[in-house]
């Protein structure tokens, strides 16, 4: 009696026929397209792919390898053999010029994570294929198709990716190198990001907005003899005006300046009461100064003293006040403490301020206090405040919503 692996093996392979018959095809589908009309290919990939079926992988590599750049190769011969194992798929997947965003995005959810590596990894990754590989969030995938400079990334990827980056640090640091990285999403991102990330995204991501100050500088002048009635240009205007301390809150706070708030707070340590205070004195919401202040990186201190005026004896204050560490054990200046001025030094005037007003507008614009996350109460509509504000999205960023 015959064994029966034997016959299964044999009727995989098939005879003489079967075997000439495929490589024929083959050799058919792999011919130049200056050589066979598109019709008859594609009747001969569909003839072909009815073989494939029933053949052995090697037959399917062999194939996947002729065709692999065939600029018009059989689209749906294409699609099974990038979904058959992992060796098999490889040549298509990595070469091959005949796919579209339809073909990748059908493979993508069909196949398991090595086939999607490599899909990352492709020389061109159209924006709606991308867009799907971040949804899908594989660790490996994703920090592929961030250093894939092929890869197109659109905005919405872009939010995914840096809402991913939260849990998985190395990520920031890749994301910082994309040129499609907006300003509204690094600044969400500085909050979690490591010491060299966050320098990237103070020097890159902040503007000085010294044109859009001088085409604005009679506006200011009109909304004042408005008393600043309207909401919306006020809030705006605060965001591109020069002065960053709020006048109006040092007339109306027990301290002289926002110098002596602070020295106050170094005497008596500080607490939410005097976050609070210091946050209205130097014109930002509480909701700010408390993500400023309660962060163990430092460089928010830097932005916050120098976007204020303040020099460098009320930042040692605002450090002492917060308990970090000024000498280290040799008795140089901490590292955290060192790091914290040099980043002081090394930011404008200008671009501190910009990058504090930016955090104060985002933080703040969406912030529900009584729920700890950017409020959600409205209805979502298409066309929404909510769906398009770059503020809230920032917010919702940083909150985790």
């Amino acid at each position: 009696m015959s064994d029966p692996v034997s016959l299964e093996d044999h009727a995989a392979k098939g005879g003489l026929a079967r075997r000439t018959l495929l490589r024929r095809l083959i050799d058919f589908i792999a011919m130049p397209a200056s050589q066979v009309a598109p019709q008859d290919r594609s009747m001969g990939g569909d003839i072909l792919l009815d073989m494939l079926f029933h053949a052995t992988d090697s037959d399917r590599l062999l194939c996947a390898k002729r065709i692999a750049t065939l600029k018009d190769a059989p689209r749906r011969l294409l699609r099974y053999l990038a979904q058959c194992n992992i060796d098999i798929a490889r040549p298509l997947l990595e070469e091959s010029p005949s796919f579209d965003s339809s073909d990748l995005l059908e493979i993508v959810d069909q196949v398991t994570s090595d086939h999607r590596m490599l899909i990352a990894k492709r020389k061109s990754v159209p924006t709606v294929v991308c867009d799907q590989l971040a949804r899908r969030g594989e660790v490996s995938v994703v920090k592929a198709l961030v250093q894939n400079k092929g890869a197109e990334l659109s905005e919405t990827a872009i939010d995914v990716l840096v809402e991913r980056s939260r849990k998985e640090g190395d990520l920031s640091s890749l994301l910082i190198t994309r040129l499609e990285l907006k300003p509204a999403q690094a600044m969400a991102m500085f909050w979690w990001s490591n010491r060299d990330t966050r320098r990237t995204i103070l020097q890159r991501h902040a503007a000085d907005r010294a044109e859009m100050v001088g085409m604005c500088a009679d506006v200011f002048a009109i909304a004042a003899k408005e008393g600043w009635s309207d909401p919306v240009a006020r809030k705006t205007l605060q965001l591109i005006e020069r002065r960053q301390r709020n006048r109006q809150a040092i007339e109306r706070s027990e301290f002289d300046s926002l110098e002596a708030a602070i020295e106050t707070a170094a005497t008596m340590g500080m607490t939410p009461e005097m976050v609070e205070e210091i946050g209205y004195l130097a014109g930002i919401k509480p909701v700010t100064s408390a993500k400023i202040l309660s962060d163990t990186g430092g460089e928010g201190i830097a932005v916050l003293c120098k976007a204020t005026g303040l020099k460098k004896p009320s930042l040692q204050n605002l450090w002492i006040s917060l308990k970090r560490p000024l000498e280290g054990d040799d008795g140089e200046p901490h590292m955290l403490y060192a790091h914290l001025i040099e980043t002081y030094d090394l930011l404008s005037v200008a671009k501190a301020q910009t990058t504090l007003r930016y955090w104060n507008w985002s933080l703040s614009s969406s912030y529900s206090p009584a729920q700890g996350q950017p409020a959600s109460d409205e209805a979502t509509h298409a066309n929404d405040e909510s769906a398009f504000s770059a503020a809230r999205r920032t917010a919702s960023l940083v909150f985790g919503n």
